[in-house]
């Protein structure tokens, strides 16, 4: 019995617990219990495999930088160029999943800027802010409003804004009704 509970778990890369030996050996006509299985197996010292670690860096690394909520749900402007929404979703195809990225223009509710990709990445975001930066070329400061997704706080999004004039907006964390304008497009 031992040298089939042993075989069983080796098949299965020391994955296998005490339940789907049992039942292996169920299949193969084997006559014994759940738990004379797990006895023998934890006098043997033959354990299930419980967990998987986490590839590391995957989940750590520098907090992202958020900024200050500079719109403040003020969704009503004057004048074309002095405020842009934008946000990212996701749309399905027969051959996986895109990505949309858009700039819109809170005056005009106009899209100025949009990319597509099959990864979301901060480039996405980037692509659509350039296309709006040049189409529009605004002549004063434009406030950018986003969400705190990692494509808003990466630095090469910062360091763009920066290089074009562009001062950074962020909604508070997990509250669609700051950014409702960009969000409400899809």
């Amino acid at each position: 019995m031992l040298g089939l509970i042993k075989h069983s778990w080796l098949e299965s890369g020391g994955v296998y617990g005490y339940r789907k030996i049992h039942d292996d050996l169920r299949e193969v006509g084997e006559d014994c219990g759940r738990h004379r299985v797990a006895r023998l197996m934890r006098l043997e010292g033959l354990r299930s495999q419980t967990g998987y670690r986490r590839r590391p860096g995957k989940y750590g690394g520098k907090p992202a930088v958020a900024s200050p909520n500079l719109l403040k749900r003020e969704f009503d402007v004057v004048e074309p160029n002095k405020v842009w929404v934008t946000d990212i979703t996701y749309i399905r195809t027969y051959e996986g999943w895109l990505y949309l990225a858009v700039v819109l223009d809170l005056f005009s509710r106009q899209v100025v800027g949009w990319s597509m990709k099959s990864q979301m990445t901060s480039d996405l975001a980037i692509d659509a802010l350039l296309i709006a930066v040049w189409r529009r070329k605004p002549k004063q400061e434009v406030m950018v409003h986003s969400d705190q997704g990692s494509q808003y706080s990466s630095s090469d999004w910062r360091s763009f804004l920066k290089a074009n004039n562009l001062v950074a907006s962020m909604s508070r964390r997990g509250n669609c009704h700051d950014n409702a304008v960009a969000e409400s497009f899809f």
